[in-house]
């Protein structure tokens, strides 16, 4: 108890190599594990992490070295391990986890070698050894194979597992945590090494037995635990901690090649070498003492030599010592008598303590295993509580949330109603502003011409304005150029008047009056001339104020237009600002009825997919041909859809050809997927999952595509690809489902008549030679009894008058059609008149093949019997087939009639005949049971009766047999006539299942025998014991 509470703890130690020894020292004391589980069962191994995965390696250490006994006794706390796993593996804990993979790689090893008891814990066993527990049953062999994989892919998961823990956190293998961790791997290590050899042998004689293709799963599989493992042991080679434990083996390079048996021979069989265990310094708180010597063992005899060396040997003189030694010696017997007896006494009081313990213990076991149970179903019944609540609150929410739903619906629908009528409005006042904003460019580009001739009047102005400012420059330079000319000229005239002055005034005396006249025409002229220079003078000035002025308007008139561009300006913002926020909301509710309308298609679909499922919808059926045509018309729209997708792309303002497309394509692929699935019901079962999956996989990737279509990230890239072939696939799949034998198209119906009917006449022609030879024959080498068959020429007759009258028929109903045409507007009729022909043919065939083994005393009258019967119902069908088309008063129809009452007569004497023959044959076997004893007679009567029930069972089961087969045969007949009239109401370039006929019958590609007449199923013959004469 001590080794195990010391081994078992929380602290994040390795278990120590003593405490484990003397745990497993323990299980060989007391053959079993009793009392380890006893101490077990009340750890807190749900309390620590850390408990629990040290007690899964003193369990691991247990299982392999410990008793042979203790799986037994761990098996029956298997629960308790599987209930330790669920609970750690629920938890996110790093031990947590480990413990989890760690308790269901030890249940799994518990199950292998409870299942396999010749394979014991640690797994040293011979190859012999492993060869009886394989067997010579191959399937064993496979299935033990199977096993070792998955112990050895659990042993695998543990390690890996350990090592990521290891690599991924700050413990190595030198610390006490890692090594805690670390401690396990040393069992996987012993594990994984025979379970390695194991695998390699089983897989070498599973390929001498099995093909290879069989076996590649079994190959991959063990490449990747090959690889998986070699990884394991180079990583913790490298390891420190290991070095110094173990010796870990190297494998080889390349796994086996198990093509090759040879190489079995270079397998060399990995070994597992613990070290010396090195000598642990004892410690003073853990060890207990032993004790060395038994007291039990020390025997009494030598007392008294003792006595006799202490005090000598006797003198011969009687003593009172003498008489006290004999008396003690008496006390001493008497006394180890009652110690004896208080010895059994007491073994027999601790043995019924020990059992009473043992039941205290098993009920305190049971007690715990109740409470362990109780508290579980307290746990379960408290989750399930809290689930009735949650999901009472889950069934509120969607209550609440489908009311919320309704009243979103009717809201969605009621905007939607004021949305399209707000598109209405739009659209309308769209129209409206482009109107509006084609007169507001005519009116700006008229501003513009405006503008323009402004401008190009005020160029023109500035031009004139520089040229009328050059011109007057001019005339002031001329005018100044003038005056100053005058003032030259008057300056010279003034010195003139100056020079006359003063001659005048030297010669006052000269005339006065031609001074006088002279001074006014010099006055005069100064006037003129000053005049003449303010009036040059005015005109400059009126001409810079007129400049001025034409100046001046023409600023206000620039400044006006001006405003009014700016104005016109503004306003065409205005409109264009407008314009596109009506144009971006037009995109806007375009892209809403695009998004309803796809929600609507996801609707759609989702609800026919939800129809799969439905208990309802297994009763429905459909034909492969509507199928077809269902997935023909999907793939139609799906063009439409990716047209109108590409369109939609170009003009987002016009979203009608893509929300018609979708529309029409949703419904199209809803009814492809309800009758994708209806076509399964009554489908084989692997074309029927095949279809049930493409029609769950079409509905897949048209949710995919609509969810595309539906957000404005993925438009662009939205592709109806995947959906296109998914629906290709169910259109193959429908088109494999449609009947093989439908290989004869309706134009070529015509041409099939005439061949049937010719090849029925040769295959009469061949049987009326065959017969006539037999007949032959038999006439010269028989005697006896004679059996006439006449039937010959009355089927021949039959086949010319039906083959007359069916000329009639087509010659009086086709009118100006040609004969081909009136063939497939007929089809289903030429059907049956081809069929009855093959049957005709097909029975008198195997009446010619009976006649001839009845000749060759290989055959039996019965099978002429039946071949009679089927001619004759072969014979009601041509006739019925003919009569249906053929005029009441026609002389063909007559003559038809005829050969068939001359057939029915013929197949009668047949059967007549073939009877009358197995009487006389009956009759010449007499029995003579006068050489009987009575004895004899009783027994010969047993047997007789016996025989009579046989018989009579094997009678009743041959008739069940026949109505089976009679009514499979009416199914094959019925469903290709049925299909063939639904393909005449829909096409007349729908196939018949036909099939062509020679002189030596085939049988049919669909039906395995003609459509109304069938070859009766004829026992097996038996040897006939006796010949008879024919």
């Amino acid at each position: 108890m001590s080794s195990i509470s010391k081994a078992i703890n929380s602290t994040e130690t390795p278990v120590k190599e003593k405490h484990a020894r003397r745990i497993i020292l323990g299980t060989h004391r007391e053959k079993g594990a009793f009392t380890f589980w006893s101490y077990a069962l009340g750890l807190p191994l749900a309390g620590s992490s850390i408990l629990s995965w040290k007690f899964c390696h003193v369990l691991h250490k247990v299982l392999r070295d410990g008793h042979r006994n203790v799986l037994q006794d761990c098996m029956r706390h298997h629960s308790t391990m599987v209930e330790v796993g669920k609970l750690w593996g629920n938890l996110h804990d790093r031990y947590g986890q480990l413990v989890a993979m760690y308790s269901k790689m030890l249940c799994v090893k518990m199950e292998f070698h409870v299942k396999h008891a010749e394979i014991p814990p640690n797994l040293e066993v011979t190859d012999e050894v492993l060869e009886r527990t394989a067997g010579t049953d191959i399937n064993n062999v496979f299935q033990l194979t199977v096993e070792v994989f998955d112990y050895m892919d659990l042993e695998l998961r543990l390690a890996e597992t350990v090592i990521r823990q290891l690599n991924s956190s700050i413990a190595i293998s030198s610390l006490t945590s890692g090594q805690c961790r670390l401690a396990p791997l040393i069992q996987v290590i012993q594990d994984c090494s025979p379970l390695y050899h194991f695998t390699v042998k089983l897989l070498f004689k599973l390929h001498a037995c099995l093909p290879a293709d069989t076996l590649q799963g079994h190959r991959d599989r063990f490449h990747g635990q090959f690889q998986s493992l070699k990884t394991f042991f180079n990583k913790t080679r490298d390891m420190l901690y290991f070095k110094r434990l173990i010796q870990i083996p190297r494998l080889p390079d390349s796994p086996p090649n198990f093509l090759h048996a040879a190489a079995l021979a270079k397998h060399v069989r990995p070994v597992v070498v613990m070290a010396d265990e090195e000598p642990e310094q004892p410690d003073d708180d853990d060890d207990d003492p032993e004790p060395l010597i038994e007291v039990s063992d020390i025997s009494t005899s030598s007392m008294p030599d003792i006595f006799d060396r202490a005090f000598g040997p006797p003198n011969g003189s009687f003593d009172d010592r003498d008489l006290q030694i004999e008396s003690l010696k008496r006390d001493l017997d008497l006394l180890r008598a009652e110690l004896e007896r208080v010895k059994a006494e007491a073994q027999r009081y601790i043995t019924q303590l020990k059992s009473q313990i043992n039941s205290l213990e098993a009920e305190l076991e049971e007690q715990r295993a109740q409470k362990q149970r109780a508290l579980v179903e307290n746990e379960q019944l408290r989750m399930e509580l809290e689930a009735m609540r949650r999901s009472y609150a889950d069934h509120d929410m969607l209550q609440n949330t489908f009311l919320e739903a309704e009243k979103r619906a009717q809201a969605t629908e009621q905007r939607y109603n004021k949305l399209k009528e707000k598109h209405t409005e739009l659209v309308g006042s769209h129209a409206e502003l482009l109107r509006k904003s084609a007169d507001t460019v005519k009116m700006l580009s008229a501003t513009q011409q405006t503008q323009e001739e402004v401008e190009r009047t005020k160029q023109q102005l500035s031009f004139e304005i520089d040229r009328i400012k050059q011109d007057s420059d001019m005339k002031l330079e001329e005018q100044k150029f003038e005056m100053e000319r005058l003032k030259r000229e008057l300056e010279e005239k003034m010195a003139e008047v100056i020079v006359l002055h003063g001659s005048l005034f030297l010669s006052r005396f000269q005339s006065k009056e031609q001074m006088n006249s002279s001074m006014s025409a010099l006055q005069a002229e100064k006037e003129r001339l000053m005049r003449s220079v303010s009036e040059k003078e005015a005109e400059l000035s009126s001409l810079r104020q007129a400049s001025q002025q034409h100046q001046s308007s023409l600023e206000l008139e620039r400044e006006k237009s001006s405003r009014e561009l700016g104005e016109l300006q503004g306003k065409l913002q205005e409109k264009t600002s407008q314009e596109d926020k009506l144009k971006q909301k037009l995109l806007e509710e375009q892209f809403a009825l695009l998004q309803g309308t796809i929600t609507e298609a996801e609707n759609i679909i989702q609800d026919a997919v939800a129809k799969l499922d439905d208990p309802v919808h297994v009763r429905c059926t459909s034909s492969p041909d509507y199928l077809i045509s269902r997935a023909e018309a999907t793939l139609g729209s799906i063009d439409k859809v990716k047209k109108g997708h590409g369109d939609y792309l170009k003009n987002m303002g016009d979203a009608g050809g893509l929300l018609r497309a979708l529309t029409q394509f949703s419904h199209l692929a809803a009814d492809t997927i309800v009758n994708g699935s209806a076509t399964a019901h009554m489908a084989p079962t692997d074309h029927a999952d095949r279809l049930t999956e493409n029609c769950r996989g079409c509905a897949t990737e048209s949710l995919h595509y609509l969810r595309d279509l539906k957000s404005k990230t993925t438009l662009q890239r939205a592709d109806p690809a995947a959906v296109r072939v998914i629906v290709q696939k169910i259109l193959y799949l429908g088109q494999e489902l449609r009947p093989k034998g439908m290989d004869v198209r309706q134009d070529e119906l015509g041409d099939l008549v005439d061949k049937e009917m010719a090849a029925t006449s040769a295959a009469i022609e061949e049987a009326v030679r065959r017969i006539d030879e037999m007949m032959n024959q038999t006439r010269k080498d028989t005697s006896g009894v004679k059996l006439e068959v006449n039937e010959r020429s009355a089927i021949r007759m039959l086949i010319i008058a039906s083959t007359h009258l069916q000329k009639e028929i087509v010659e009086g109903g086709r009118g100006a059609a040609s004969i081909k045409e009136f063939y497939a507007k007929n089809s289903r009729w030429t059907q049956g008149l081809i069929s009855a022909a093959k049957a005709v043919g097909w029975g008198a065939t195997e009446m010619v093949e009976s006649a001839d083994k009845v000749v060759l005393h290989t055959g039996k009258y019965e099978e002429l019997i039946v071949c009679s019967h089927e001619i004759a119902a072969s014979t009601a069908q041509l006739v019925a087939a003919s009569k249906v088309k053929a005029d009441r008063n026609s002389k063909g129809l007559t003559v038809l009639q005829q050969a068939s009452r001359r057939v029915n007569e013929m197949a009668a004497n047949v059967v007549a005949s073939t009877r009358t023959g197995q009487e006389h044959l009956e009759e010449k076997d007499t029995m003579d049971f006068s050489g009987m004893s009575l004895i004899k007679l009783k027994k010969e009567e047993m047997e007789s009766q016996v025989k009579v029930l046989e018989l009579e069972s094997h009678l009743e089961n041959e008739r069940l047999r026949l109505g089976e087969l009679r009514k499979k045969h009416y199914e094959l007949a019925v469903v290709p006539l049925e299909q063939l009239s639904e393909g005449n109401s829909v096409s007349t370039s729908s196939p018949a299942p036909l099939a062509s006929m020679s002189p030596k019958p085939s049988k049919p590609a669909l039906m395995k025998k003609p459509a109304l007449a069938q070859k009766p199923n004829v026992l097996p013959k038996n040897p006939v014991s006796s010949e008879h004469k024919h």
